[in-house]
């Protein structure tokens, strides 16, 4: 496989997107431009798995990548409150 300058720019601003967008819906805030990444990227790598998994097809262009990593942190960042118990001052019980 042989990724252009593009396509990588692609993935890195899809990816730093959706880590924004988790981050805002699941903390309040972003957890940082390295966080925001990294977050972003193993959610597209989940929710490129999970979704078709489930049924749901977004369809093709970068709005529905967006859409799909932010699905897929947003699952991960879940799983990941769960696992710590909702610990560290972070997850859905320190917004409500």
């Amino acid at each position: 496989m042989n990724l252009s300058n593009e396509s990588l720019l692609v993935i890195l601003v899809v990816g730093l997107i959706a880590g924004w967008l988790a981050g805002q819906v699941f903390r309040g805030t972003g957890f940082g431009l390295l966080g925001d990444l990294v977050v972003g990227l193993l959610g597209a790598l989940f929710g490129g798995w999970l979704l078709p998994q489930l049924g749901v097809h977004l369809g093709a262009g970068i709005v529905a990548a967006i859409v799909n990593a932010t699905i897929g942190a947003l699952v991960l960042l879940f799983l990941i409150s769960l696992v710590r118990g909702g610990g560290g001052g972070w997850g859905w019980r320190s917004r409500w």
